[in-house]
């Protein structure tokens, strides 16, 4: 399980870099928002590395990853239009807001697999 820490950690990065690329690029505080997350799931991350903490730690970031996806799939259902050429307010948000999405539904996907294996083992 300490792999799923490393995936956690990765996550978090990427959605940091996500945020901070967004916002270099607009200004925008709002995006900032997936850095936040970014920063609380490496937080996560960190804390399952300790076996204690590992599987609440690891609950956690389940948690964080559904809040991600929902919070940002408004995002995926612009992109379609936004893809087409079509016009839609705030581009860039659709653009963060859809990786977001995307980044945070595979995580849950591995977590829910890793929770899986574990009870099998």
């Amino acid at each position: 399980m300490s792999s799923m820490s490393n995936v956690t950690l990765g996550y978090g990065a990427l959605l940091t870099a996500l945020g901070v690329g967004s916002f270099a690029a607009t200004s925008a505080p709002t995006a900032l928002i997936p850095a936040g997350f970014g920063v609380v799931a490496i937080g996560l991350g960190l804390v399952a590395r300790q076996e204690k903490y590992r599987m609440h730690a690891m609950h956690a970031s389940a948690l964080l990853g559904v809040l991600g996806v929902l919070g940002s799939a408004r995002g995926l259902s612009k992109l379609p239009a936004l893809l087409s050429g079509g016009d839609v307010e705030r581009p860039a948000a659709v653009i963060a807001q859809s990786l977001m999405a995307v980044l945070s539904a595979g995580f849950v996907v591995v977590c829910v697999r890793s929770f899986v294996a574990a009870r099998r083992a």
